[in-house]
């Protein structure tokens, strides 16, 4: 019987590896300059050896713009006291947002979504920092081969000998999954083990051959 494929692919494949960072006593202006210098969204800050404390985004920054020139608002303190910070230490967000090499891309996606970010530290196991993968680090996946993904699918998901009678096709990205199988109860069970193969887009199935015609009673009438 088929089963979710784990991802064979982790965070660190596709992360950058040589990562832009700050100490928590980098201006303002020095942040925005090396944001716009490396085109990015966010940066770790780093105490020590290079322990991450902490993360400035854009949306650190951003209130200094929004809030220039009112009065401080005291339902919007955290806001308000952005606006006026001048370091790293107090425009940072902290405790920094972070994820290990070896996770998952399917969990760095998931941190991301739930936490709203688009860039994360990778730490090791003492939280120095290893590099930082983004959101187009991990959408790097959707450029592998259809017939490298093809090859996967038949070799994790159709591996068995009951699935001897489907074949795949990548088109796109699109797996399409064709042939006989005699039990039509797994045609949920293969799309989901095919759709969790990295890369994979979307999942078609199309059976041919006999399909399973329930009894039933016939009445004639007098």
């Amino acid at each position: 019987m088929p089963a979710a494929v784990p991802s064979r692919y982790t965070v660190s494949e596709v992360m950058t590896h040589t990562a832009v960072a700050i100490g928590r006593d980098a201006s303002y202006k020095e942040i925005v300059a090396l944001m716009d210098q490396w085109a990015v969204s966010a940066l770790p800050v780093l105490e020590g050896e290079g322990r991450v404390v902490g993360v400035v985004s854009e949306a650190d920054l951003l209130p200094k713009e929004a809030y220039r020139g009112e009065d401080p608002d005291p339902e919007r303190f955290a806001d308000t006291a952005k606006a006026g910070a001048v370091r790293a230490g107090d425009l940072m967000s902290a405790p920094a947002v972070t994820v290990h090499a070896d996770a998952s891309l399917a969990e760095a996606a998931r941190i991301m979504a739930r936490r709203r970010v688009k860039r994360l530290p990778v730490v090791n196991d003492v939280g120095l920092l290893e590099g930082v993968v983004s959101r187009s680090d991990l959408l790097k996946v959707f450029l592998r081969e259809d017939d490298e993904i093809a090859r996967e699918v038949r070799r994790s998901v159709l591996g068995g000998g009951a699935l001897s009678g489907l074949d795949v096709t990548v088109t796109e990205g699109v797996a399409t999954l064709r042939g006989t199988l005699s039990d039509r109860s797994l045609v949920p069970l293969l799309a989901r083990a095919a759709r969790a193969v990295e890369g994979v887009v979307d999942v078609r199935v199309e059976l041919v051959g006999p399909v399973d015609v329930p009894e039933t009673s016939h009445e004639t009438g007098s």
